[in-house]
């Protein structure tokens, strides 16, 4: 049967099953009362999907509000227990892998670490990874004692870019690591002990930054943003659609330097060859300083900053640590004088473990640096800020993928390959991001 649209009446309940949900998501717990001017559905539509969520589980009752001379009103929200959804981080040093519930806490994590000495290609073993991996995802569905069936989905933040095929799914070509076309979907499927009806979604690491920052962290009610990734190496993702999952940029190869630092990505004067954390340890110890022998980058990058910003009152700082970071502030504001250039954001948000730390040093550095070489109007009209959601962004990011799908589809479990989230899915979001 078709609606006069075109739609068949199964996608206008799918809708408006959508509708009620995303509403309870964001604003809940709600009355049955207020989902209709908030969703704009009439009383009728709003009672049937309510008593069609609360009969799959997805929906509960929560406590009940007084009204104005009538009984009091039975609030409902979305269960955080009707499903989970698992958020995955590639890293540097390590693979976190996270356990949520469809509120989004954390119920079950593991950390596999990668080795922190050795050729980056070695550290990025396929096989390896895979088997972290399989390992991880297991251990979190044990740990919480969640059966596999129950899995919206698993969401997977990567280094470098991400295309697709009809034979593979998501392939991943991350030159910096070594990886050339891994077929990375395909592998999870054929050595994960997952159900084939749990989709694996896939990304940059990057976006999935991005796509956390905007819809709970500092990048709430921007209209667009870019969100930029420090760690050993520097990704960036720019955003104009607060609701939309942001458009991966390799910003970290961008020359800022002619016939400059050689990259780990083959190419000279790459601003990944002087900002990240890397590149950053190695200029200190070229230059003739000391990182802790044996350290990874974490520990080794916060010995710098500690020799360059000591805490001790009345401490000479080390020269030579604090000149390589002062180097450093530059070249990284005049590529963030690049990105205003380019997209005239509303915000800069800075993440990942290495942004973090740096940022808190030097950021109002970096800043004053990104004003000098920007143009003056762009540049008066962006904010630039520190990431609120941690080092665990990316997992959160990654995490929420299979959840745009799952409210999409109007919190119908996957049977079949995932598809893109609708644009109107992200179009119905947009004045909650904004508020």
């Amino acid at each position: 049967m078709h609606a006069r649209s075109g739609r068949t009446v199964r996608d206008l309940r799918r809708e408006n099953r959508t509708a009620v949900l995303r509403r309870l998501y964001f604003d809940g717990p709600m009355s049955r009362l207020t989902l209709g001017p908030a969703t704009g559905l009439s009383s009728g539509s709003v009672s049937n999907v309510v008593a069609e969520l609360v009969a799959e589980g997805l929906v509960e009752e929560a406590g009940s509000v007084d009204s104005a001379g009538g009984r009091p009103r039975t609030l409902v929200r979305i269960t955080p227990g009707s499903g989970f959804m698992i958020g995955v981080d590639i890293g540097e040093t390590r693979i976190r892998i996270e356990l949520f519930d469809l509120a989004l806490t954390e119920l079950a994590r593991a950390e596999l670490p990668l080795a922190s000495s050795g050729p980056r290609t070695a550290r990025y073993d396929v096989d390896l990874v895979v088997a972290h991996l399989r390992e991880g995802i297991a251990e979190v569905l044990r740990t919480a004692e969640v059966p596999a069936e129950r899995l919206l989905g698993v969401g997977v933040g990567v280094p470098g870019i991400v295309a697709r095929t009809p034979e593979d799914g998501a392939v991943v070509h991350g030159q910096t690591v070594g990886w050339d076309a891994v077929p990375l979907e395909r592998l999870l499927r054929e050595h994960v002990e997952l159900p084939a009806s749990v989709p694996y979604w896939i990304d940059n690491g990057a976006k999935t930054l991005g796509q956390a920052e905007m819809w709970f962290g500092a990048g709430r009610g921007a209209r667009s943003a870019v969100v930029v990734l420090f760690g050993s190496g520097v990704g960036a993702c720019v955003v104009t659609d607060p609701m939309g999952p942001g458009r991966a940029l390799e910003w970290g190869h961008l020359t800022v330097r002619v016939r400059g630092r050689r990259c780990r990505c083959g190419s000279q004067g790459c601003l990944e060859a002087y900002a990240g954390a890397e590149a950053l340890l190695e200029r200190w110890r070229e230059a003739g300083g000391r990182p802790p022998e044996g350290a990874d980058e974490e520990t080794a990058l916060t010995a710098m900053l500690a020799a360059a910003y000591p805490a001790e009152a009345g401490a000479a700082p080390d020269a030579t640590a604090l000149a390589v970071l002062e180097e450093t502030a530059e070249f990284l504001g005049a590529g963030f004088a690049d990105l205003i250039n380019l997209f005239q954001p509303e915000r800069i948000l800075v993440g990942g473990w290495a942004g973090l730390q740096l940022g808190t040093r030097f950021l109002e550095t970096v800043t004053g640096y990104a004003r000098e070489y920007a143009l003056r109007y762009p540049a008066s009209r962006t904010g630039i800020g520190l990431g609120t959601l941690g080092p665990e962004a990316v997992t959160v990011g990654a995490a929420l993928l299979p959840l745009v799908d799952f409210f999409a589809q109007g919190g119908r479990r996957p049977e079949t390959e995932p598809t893109p989230p609708s644009p109107a899915w992200q179009t119905a979001l947009r004045d909650r991001v904004s508020t």
